[in-house]
């Protein structure tokens, strides 16, 4: 295994991490920063009201993204596995 192989297998894992963390994170600051506007609007200074709502987001987010970030992870494990005898030799 050389150097290059090892710098391209972060690299991959790397933008595999932001690949699934983006969408429940640009989610969350969405629903906080359209909270933030309707709090500055009425006047609101509740702290729990941007912290609830950013809560279900996330939470419904990860229950409907799961099946395709469960897909990401496992097209990346097998192909990393399966590159593994390649890595022995």
């Amino acid at each position: 295994m050389t150097e290059y192989t090892l710098f391209e297998l972060f690299k991959e894992t790397i933008l595999l991490s932001f690949i699934l963390s983006a969408p429940i994170l640009l989610l969350g600051m969405a629903i906080g920063i359209l909270i933030s506007i309707f709090q500055t609007a009425t006047s609101i200074q509740e702290q729990s009201l941007t912290f609830i709502p950013k809560l279900l987001a996330t939470a419904l987010a990860l229950i409907g993204l799961a099946p395709w970030m469960l897909a990401k992870l496992m097209e990346f494990t097998i192909r990393l596995l399966g590159q593994l005898q390649t890595f022995a030799r």
